[in-house]
C-alpha cells in the first residue's frame, strides 16, 4: 500500500500543485500507471464533502483513478485556490485533489480542472448534491463522457428525478437508479419461472423522499403494459400477472427482503440499501449511454401516483 500522504496547499496554482504530485511520485513510489479515468466531483461546498469523498474514495477500489473534488469557497475577495492532496493510506487505488475555489475564480471550475485530468483516460463528472439542469451542457459537464447525479440528496427528490428527463443527454445517470439494480435483478428472475405470464398491473411502495422508488416504478411502467401505481408507505413492489401476485418487500432500514409468490413458499433474500460507494462504483464501470435508465425516466408519466 502507497505510504499515506496529505499535503496542504493554500493560495496555490496549478504548477505548484502539478510539482507537488511529481515529487511525491519521484520520492514516494507514488505512480498514475493503472489509473483507468479521472472522476470529477462538483460540490457546493463543505456541505456533504466529506460524504462525497468517502464515496469517491471506495469506488476507486475498484476502478483506481484520480478524483478531483472541486467547490465553491468563499464568494467575495480575491482570485485564489487552495488545495488538499490525499494519496494513500485511506485514499484508497486514487489520488484525491481537493480544490477549493475562492472569489470569481469558482465560476470557471473547468479552467482549473482541465490541467488535472489524466491524459488519455475518460472523465466522468458527478455532482453528489445540485447538479446543473442540464449536465452536458455544464462547462464541466461537457469535459465527461459519464455525468452523474444523485436526485437521493435534493430537498425535492421525486421532482428532482422527474426533471432529469428534459435535461437528459446521453450519458446522463442518477445514483438513484443503481440503487434499485437488484431490486429489479430479482423481480425479473421471479417472472423468468412457470407459469411465464405476462404482467397485467404493478404497484411500487416506499418512501415518498425516495427517488430510486419512483425510477423502479418507471421502468416497470416501461417494461409493461398495464398501470404502474406509485404510492407512499411501506417499502414493497407487487406485480399481478393472470394467475399469480409476486411481492418484494423489505423493512426501510433492513437488510433482509422476503420475495412471495402465490402457492409457493416465502423467500428470504439479502438486500440492504446501496450506498453512494457502490452506486458509483457500478456506474463506473460502464462509460455508455444508459438506454434502460432513459426509458424509465421517459416512462414516469405513466406512472400513477396513489
Amino acid at each position: 500500500m502507497e505510504t499515506p500522504v496529505r499535503m496542504q496547499l493554500r493560495n496555490a496554482t496549478a504548477i505548484d500543485i502539478s510539482k507537488q504530485l511529481v515529487q511525491l511520485r519521484q520520492t514516494g513510489g507514488i505512480v498514475t500507471q493503472g489509473r483507468v479515468l479521472t472522476l470529477v466531483v462538483c460540490t457546493d461546498g463543505p456541505r456533504g464533502l466529506e460524504a462525497a469523498i468517502t464515496a469517491a474514495i471506495g469506488a476507486s477500489r475498484e476502478h483506481p483513478c484520480r478524483v478531483i473534488v472541486v467547490g465553491r469557497g468563499r464568494a467575495g475577495g480575491e482570485p485564489r485556490m487552495d488545495a488538499e492532496i490525499r494519496i494513500g493510506g485511506d485514499a484508497g487505488a486514487s489520488e484525491v485533489l481537493i480544490l477549493a475555489l475562492h472569489g470569481p475564480l469558482a465560476d470557471h471550475q473547468e479552467s482549473v480542472i482541465v490541467p488535472f485530468l489524466l491524459p488519455d483516460t475518460p472523465v466522468v463528472v458527478w455532482w453528489p448534491n445540485t447538479p446543473p439542469e442540464v449536465p452536458a451542457a455544464d462547462p464541466v459537464g461537457r469535459l465527461a463522457v459519464r455525468r452523474l447525479t444523485d436526485a437521493t440528496n435534493s430537498s425535492r427528490p421525486m421532482a428532482e428525478i422527474v426533471s432529469r428527463l428534459s435535461g437528459y443527454t446521453p450519458g446522463d445517470t442518477d445514483l438513484a437508479w443503481g440503487r434499485i439494480t437488484y431490486w429489479r435483478a430479482l423481480l425479473v428472475s421471479a417472472l423468468d419461472q412457470p407459469p411465464f405470464e405476462p404482467v397485467e398491473s404493478a404497484l411500487v411502495s416506499g418512501l415518498g423522499s425516495e427517488p430510486a422508488v419512483d425510477l423502479l416504478a418507471g421502468w416497470l411502467a416501461s417494461r409493461i403494459d398495464g398501470p404502474v401505481q406509485r404510492a407512499v408507505g411501506d417499502l414493497r413492489v407487487e406485480l399481478r400477472t393472470r394467475t399469480q401476485t409476486i411481492s418484494l418487500e423489505r423493512p426501510q432500514d433492513g437488510r433482509v427482503a422476503t420475495l412471495r409468490r402465490t402457492g409457493k413458499p416465502d423467500s428470504l433474500i439479502t438486500l440492504a440499501r446501496r450506498d453512494s460507494s457502490e452506486c458509483l462504483a457500478e456506474e463506473l464501470r460502464r462509460l455508455d449511454p444508459d438506454e434502460v435508465y432513459h426509458s424509465a425516466l421517459t416512462a414516469l408519466s405513466k406512472v400513477e401516483y396513489v
